[in-house]
């Protein structure tokens, strides 16, 4: 039985926190021509210590705590984990059951300006009809939900948030929909799910065995698929072999894990206007402080790890598909872009393809209107 939920961190936590972006000692990076305002070595000196300058003198996690609190949210004992989740009713007599999974490095606040507008779209100008009665969780080990023993994979997860839709939440024939770590999620969801009508993406993270770039056009966009991950996927080396490792210098330093995350949201956003154009500092600084008052920068790396060693499940079959109605939602910037919609289809029943001219990584706080526009669009056709 879900149990009503509320964010509450104690002072003493925020102050800690506060105490040692107050004291970290600053250092250096790369200078001289042509290196001004790069972020090719990594996090910028010169951004971060003006974000943490603002993270002390202006930002106010009291306020961000009860955007938050806004929304009725939960946590249900499922198998032997605990998932905090926000659940929101839909208008209308037949709302949509409709899940949003983030991934790493983001967090429930990325949903967190969309829920309205997808449970209530009257109030925004738009058609009771399209309601979704919401639910947005917090993945395992990280936020707010309770944190795994040991690594567990995406397809684990996949068959725990299936179980909160329908053996908890009575919310049958549900979409799935998310990108990062949830779109491999929602990817599960739509592949084993027992009680799963359809699945949105918003990045590749599923993928079916023996399915690869045939085409010129596929291969040559598999090449451009690597040479990106080989610039931006030491994270995912360490993240996937020494987790544990990495957390002693992160959990112990909010200006670390801080600069680790940030340093994501830039190189994976659509940044052409501007970094400071994409994500206000506030966005930026909730994100990482939900990492921070949790102390799940640690547990959320898990993940990475339980890709390989947790393969609870039946053997996919080479070249198995996602029979599901798939829709895919193709923002031109990405860790992992989409291949050729040829290559997508040999992977999922691809229902509706959008490509947009605008976005990055983490569509729900970049392209907000886009996703929200989409999934509608898409649930509508269903």
């Amino acid at each position: 039985m879900p149990t009503p939920f509320k964010i509450d961190i104690p002072l003493a936590t925020l102050d800690a926190i506060a105490a040692k972006v107050r004291t970290y000692e600053w250092h250096e990076m790369p200078r001289g021509p042509g290196l001004e305002n790069t972020w090719s070595y990594g996090a910028n000196l010169d951004f971060l210590r003006a974000l943490c300058a603002y993270w002390l003198d202006g930002y106010d996690w009291r306020k961000w705590e009860a955007a938050l609190n806004r929304f009725p949210q939960y946590t249900a004992r499922v198998e032997d984990i605990d998932i905090h989740f926000y659940h929101v009713a839909g208008s209308g007599p037949s709302p949509k059951p409709l899940i949003l999974s983030h991934g790493w490095p983001g967090s429930v606040f990325e949903f967190l300006h969309i829920i309205e507008k997808l449970a209530h779209p009257e109030r925004f100008g738009g058609d009771a009809k399209d309601a979704f009665t919401v639910v947005v969780p917090s993945l395992p080990g990280y936020g707010f939900s309770g944190k795994p023993q040991r690594p567990i994979s995406p397809r684990t997860i996949a068959r725990l948030f299936d179980r909160l839709m329908c053996d908890e939440l009575k919310l049958p024939d549900y979409i799935a929909q998310g990108g990062d770590w949830g779109s491999s999620v929602s990817g599960w969801m739509g592949y084993d799910g027992k009680h799963c009508r359809a699945v949105h993406l918003n990045m590749f993270g599923w993928r079916s065995p023996g399915v690869g770039p045939e085409t010129k056009e596929e291969i040559e966009a598999a090449q451009i698929a690597s040479q990106i991950f080989d610039a931006e996927g030491a994270y995912f080396r360490e993240q996937s072999t020494k987790p544990q490792t990495l957390s002693y210098a992160m959990m112990d330093s909010p200006v670390g894990a801080c600069a680790w995350i940030v340093e994501k949201f830039h190189g994976w956003s659509d940044t052409r206007k501007g970094f400071e154009n994409v994500y206000t500092k506030d966005q930026l600084l909730t994100n990482v402080m939900i990492y921070l008052v949790t102390r799940s920068f640690n547990t959320a790396t898990w993940l990475y790890r339980g890709l390989f060693e947790d393969l609870t499940g039946a053997p996919v079959p080479p070249k198995a598909r996602v029979e599901k109605p798939v829709a895919i939602a193709r923002f031109p910037v990405d860790l992992i872009p989409f291949p050729p919609r040829s290559q997508v289809e040999r992977t999922f029943n691809v229902a509706r393809w959008t490509e947009f001219a605008e976005g990055g990584h983490f569509a729900a706080l970049e392209r907000p209107d886009d996703l929200v526009g989409d999934i509608r669009a898409f649930a509508r056709e269903l």
